[in-house]
């Protein structure tokens, strides 16, 4: 069974960090690309980061990131760890959410059913 477990989120104050993490069980963690999205109240889930799959003989990877968090956000995967990261710098009340990762690589069933319960982060001051 698959399964995303979040945590790391909390309260902030703008200008401030935080570095989730999101530990994958359920599957060969390092052939997939993973993601981070976000659900702030009242708005729909959006894509804020992805990185894809390793390749096995450069270890090289891409990462994409959202217009309003390049410069500030930067995914991360440690494969032998089977967990993503999501490193957070110049947080700002916009980013305000609850933040999840999942895999957009596994078939839409796997990934619909797998999204776990997040984490929040509040940046207020």
């Amino acid at each position: 069974q698959v399964q995303f477990v979040e945590s790391g989120g909390g309260l902030v104050q703008p200008g401030g960090s935080l570095r989730l993490s999101c530990a994958a069980s359920g599957f060969t963690f390092r052939d997939l690309a993973m993601s981070w999205y976000r659900q702030a109240p009242g708005k729909e889930r959006e894509l804020v980061a992805h990185i894809t799959s390793t390749e096995q003989t450069t270890y090289e990877y891409t990462t994409y990131y959202l217009d309003s968090v390049k410069g500030r956000f930067t995914i991360s995967r440690d494969n032998g760890k089977n967990t993503v990261y999501l490193q957070m710098t110049s947080l700002k009340p916009e980013d305000t959410a609850v933040y999840y990762c999942n895999s957009p690589a596994l078939p839409v069933r796997t990934h619909n059913a797998a999204w776990g319960q997040g984490t929040q982060v509040t940046v207020s001051s």
